[in-house]
């Protein structure tokens, strides 16, 4: 999540954002699974000036990062430089921390982390940092905030704010949240939830990877699937996502859950789509559970009948394209079997919803506060 937020929002805002891998190979897996491929590999990047490099935390990767000594050499030639730099989660102690680049800085990181920052640092439990040229943020839900603060860093804060503003951020970042519920039912799913999250070229990646990521820490057992011809789909801002199954593999299963991520180019995709519209049909007819954010619910799920008697939230600018809007000012809505969200900023809100109709009210509140999203 972390890695994939810092990557969208900076690509919002213009900037040009290499992906870099310290690995043998350009494919990166994530600490739950999500796997994307890098644009290169880092050491293809030591002689590139950068005006920016952000390390994303996750364990082991941040020890995986801290390890590599090409990237160790880059980014301390960069710091003497005067350039600014990131790090989120376990990062700053692990990687920024442990090469002495946050000497005399205050500084801020996961949790139980804090510990870890050198004697010569300040730890705040602010929830994003600036120090000079370093700024650190504390976890995944963190991440959307930290984000923002690297692109007022780069641009400024009206670009920033001209970032955060389509995103739906939260108004109140930290604070306990809430879903809104119609018509309530208990969602009766096996103790491991089988959950269908659907992929296509044009998807918006923070929000295809907050809902997969959050659902798996959940211990629901979460399957991207590409209705492509492919596995690779290459996201909204660009980012090379993997998915785990095909559509015609996937099909032959059975799912409690489908869940479509926003994107106008992964949205259209999906409401093109016929096989994926019969499943979602066949879902619904069933009284299954199924869901959707950003642009799906007025693209994918209203023109095919799947919102009829149904109230739905979507990305404000659909509002108007939804047969009943009474509803849409909420973030997360649901209404029976159906869950509803506005946009990316709303997506991690999105995520522990659905793991509250599934897992109930303090496993959520536990997931929230461990991902420093409360």
């Amino acid at each position: 999540m972390e890695a994939v937020i810092i990557i969208d929002v900076l690509r919002r805002a213009g900037a040009d954002v290499t992906v870099a891998s310290v690995e043998k190979d350009i494919r990166v897996y994530g600490s739950w699974g999500v796997k994307l491929d890098a644009d290169a590999l880092v050491a293809n990047c030591a002689g590139t000036h950068f005006d920016l490099i952000s390390i994303p935390g996750g364990m082991p990767g941040s020890a995986t990062l801290r390890d590599c000594a090409i990237l160790e050499e880059m980014v301390k030639k960069h710091v003497a430089d005067g350039g600014l730099y990131a790090a989120i989660c376990a990062a700053p102690a692990v990687v920024l921390g442990s090469w002495g680049l946050l000497t005399g800085l205050q500084a801020t990181c996961y949790p139980s982390f804090m510990e870890k920052l050198p004697a010569d640092v300040t730890a705040v439990e602010s929830r994003v940092q600036v120090d000079g040229k370093a700024i650190t943020s504390r976890g995944a839900g963190t991440g959307i905030e930290f984000a923002v603060t690297l692109v007022e860093q780069l641009y400024g804060k009206d670009k920033a704010d001209e970032v955060a503003t389509p995103m739906v951020m939260r108004p109140h970042h930290g604070e306990e949240f809430s879903l809104a519920e119609l018509n309530p039912i208990e969602w009766k799913i096996g103790t491991t939830p089988q959950i269908f999250v659907a992929l296509a070229d044009g998807v918006e990646e923070m929000e295809a990877v907050m809902i997969i990521d959050i659902l798996r820490r959940a211990k629901a057992n979460v399957v991207a699937v590409s209705i492509e011809d492919k596995l690779e789909i290459l996201a909204s801002r660009k980012t090379k996502l993997v998915a785990d199954m095909l559509f015609e593999d996937a099909a032959k299963l059975q799912f409690d859950l489908i869940l479509l991520p926003g994107g106008l180019g992964g949205a259209r995709a999906f409401a093109d789509s016929e096989k994926l519209v019969s499943l979602l049909k066949e879902q619904a007819a069933s009284s299954k559970f199924y869901g959707a954010v950003c642009a799906s619910p007025a693209m994918v799920l209203e023109p095919h009948g799947l919102l009829k008697a149904k109230k739905a939230t979507s990305y404000p600018a659909m509002w108007s394209s939804l047969s009943d809007p009474s509803e849409s000012q909420n973030r997360v809505l649901v209404d029976g079997n159906l869950i509803t969200s506005q946009g990316p900023g709303s997506s991690m809100e999105f995520a522990l919803a659905v793991v509250e109709k599934l897992f109930g009210r303090q496993r959520t509140l536990d997931l929230a506060k461990s991902l420093v999203f409360i």
